[in-house]
Formats: structure tokens, C-alpha cells, sequence
């Protein structure tokens, strides 16, 4: 195994269970987080906690980072790069602006530093066993250097070429899937005013040209009532917001975009940055004065899959 040693820093909801995957997959894994408790139990499992980025640098050669924002990311990357050389490489797997991502690329660069972007995409849930899904930019090289550590974090890998294709590619699945949960918000509830058993709904939407991969795992944590999927409403509007400037980018007009940015915005004021992103649901439940629930359905969502290897995608 050529890169023994590997960096993580971002140990939120997503980047624990991707670092831990890391970590039983044999890697030595060297860990930092502006909350050292968030590194606790990874801790107790075998990672070691390093206090600066200088340290963690200075024992790894690939360093992953795992952020909220395009601001993280840049705070982050401008604090690592003078401790990183040319034999390191630097994963990016945040949700991110694909013209910010090039330009910290373009400062690695001129170290002769490597970058690959890996988004992930799939949910928490599948983080946590390890069957994520991977959109991976950059060099070629680069993506078969980090392909034993992107195999140990995922299933399904897709290279999408260029630095900037992952970035973009990803800005448009989140786009899609929160445009779906705005969707089944309303559907639900015109099944709900017309009587119909929400369970039954469920199922009916679940086996119907209506399905999709938000129903079969959103829909359910709104069933119960928990909205618990591991995803903040300033996340989801973040996310929004990039997929909105890239239709500006190209003079695309995106009447769909600028109304989903709206209605989650006002979600956001209204029910806060740190609430949950299905909770903008609660929209439609606080207008029409009803709750959208059903028995059976679980409070959060597990992936009952074991690990599966990690693929690459080819088409």
C-alpha cells in the first residue's frame, strides 16, 4: 500500500463515518477537527488525534478534507499549504464551488502539490456502512493514487474528468434531490387531505413511476417525524445556491432554481440554519395546519447492507 498514512480533517455528521471506514480498512489515520470531542470515538478506535495541521501533515502523504462550506474549505487548504509538499495529495470530498475548487487547486499547483475533488453523494446513511457513491475530478493519476482509499470510503466511483466536473456533477444531484423533496412534501399531502393511509401512499408512490432514491429514504424519516437525515437546512441552501450560480454562469433560464433557492431560504429563516433539511416540509404541515405521519417507518435511516468493494463506474 503506497499511501499508508492518511489525513482527515472534517469530522462532522459525513466525515466521522467516512473517516472510521478509513480507519478499519487498515490505514493509519490522522485526524483534526475544530471540536476535538468529534474525534473521541474515532480515537477509541485507533486514529490519533493531531492538534495542528502541521503535525497531521508531516505524517501523511494523502490529506482528505470533509467541510460545510466553500469558506471552510478555503480557510482549511490556505492554513495547510505551507506544511504540505510535493508528495502530498489532497482530496477534497466537500460539496463545493467547481471555479473555487480550480482556483485552491491552482495554489497547490505552484507547490507541484497534487488535488483531487471526491465528492460524495448517497446520505449518512450509506456513509456509515460504507456504500457511498464517489464523484471523483482531477488527474487520472491522481484518481488511481487515492483509488484504494476512495474503495475503502465507497461502493460506486465514477471519474468525471477534469477538475471541476465532480464539483458540478454533484451541485446537480443535490439540486435534483432537493427539488424531489420539495415534491413529495406536496404529494404526501394531497394524499394526506384526501384520505388516503400515508403508509400506503408510501408504498404506492415507492412501487409507481414516482419513485426515486429521496422517497425511498426522506420520505420515510418524515413519515415518522423525525426529518432525521443527517442534513442542515443552511447545507441545503448552500448547495442551492451554487446550483442557482451556475445557471447564471451560463445564462440558463432556471424559473424551477430561483423558486426552490426562494422557498428554501425562507425555510431556513424560518426554522433555522442547524434544522434538519426535510423539515422544510413542515412548510406545507404548519400551512395546512396537518402532520404528515405513519406508523412503521424509522426514525433514522440505516443501510442494512454489508460493505460492498469499491467499484469504478465504466460506461
Amino acid at each position: 500500500m503506497k499511501d499508508k498514512n492518511i489525513g482527515f480533517i472534517g469530522l462532522g455528521n459525513l466525515g466521522s463515518r467516512v473517516a472510521n471506514n478509513i480507519l478499519k480498512s487498515g490505514f493509519n489515520l490522522f485526524i483534526n477537527d475544530l471540536d476535538k470531542k468529534k474525534s473521541n470515538k474515532l480515537i477509541k478506535s485507533g486514529a490519533i488525534w493531531c492538534s495542528s495541521l502541521h503535525e497531521l501533515s508531516s505524517k501523511t502523504t494523502i490529506i482528505i478534507t470533509c467541510l460545510p462550506s466553500p469558506e471552510s474549505v478555503n480557510k482549511v487548504l490556505n492554513n495547510l499549504l505551507p506544511h504540505l509538499n510535493k508528495n502530498h495529495l489532497w482530496v477534497e470530498m466537500s460539496t463545493t464551488d467547481e471555479s473555487e475548487m480550480i482556483r485552491l487547486a491552482n495554489l497547490c499547483s505552484e507547490k507541484n502539490i497534487q488535488t483531487l475533488e471526491a465528492p460524495l453523494t448517497g446520505g449518512q446513511h450509506k456513509a456509515e456502512s460504507g456504500n457511498i457513491s464517489i464523484l471523483v475530478g482531477g488527474l487520472r493519476k491522481n484518481f488511481d493514487r487515492a483509488f484504494p482509499i476512495l474503495s475503502s470510503i465507497g461502493h460506486k466511483i465514477l471519474y468525471c474528468g477534469i477538475l471541476g466536473s465532480a464539483s458540478t456533477l454533484k451541485v446537480v444531484t443535490n439540486y435534483l434531490a432537493s427539488i424531489n423533496l420539495l415534491a413529495l412534501g406536496e404529494a404526501l399531502m394531497v394524499c394526506k387531505k384526501y384520505g388516503l393511509d400515508l403508509a400506503t401512499s408510501y408504498h404506492g408512490i415507492k412501487i409507481s413511476s414516482g419513485n426515486s432514491f429521496v422517497h425511498e429514504t426522506e420520505s420515510q424519516v418524515i413519515l415518522n417525524g423525525s426529518y432525521d437525515v443527517g442534513f442542515t437546512m443552511d447545507l441545503v441552501c448552500k448547495d442551492v445556491g451554487l446550483f442557482d450560480k451556475l445557471t447564471d454562469k451560463f445564462n440558463i433560464p432556471a424559473d424551477i432554481s430561483k423558486l426552490m433557492k426562494k422557498i428554501f431560504d425562507e425555510g431556513k429563516h424560518k426554522y433555522g440554519d442547524r434544522s434538519l433539511s426535510t423539515s422544510i416540509v413542515k412548510r406545507i404541515e404548519d400551512y395546512c395546519e396537518l402532520s404528515l405521519r405513519a406508523s412503521g417507518f424509522p426514525r433514522t435511516l440505516l443501510d442494512t447492507d454489508k460493505k460492498k468493494k469499491g467499484i469504478e463506474i465504466k460506461f
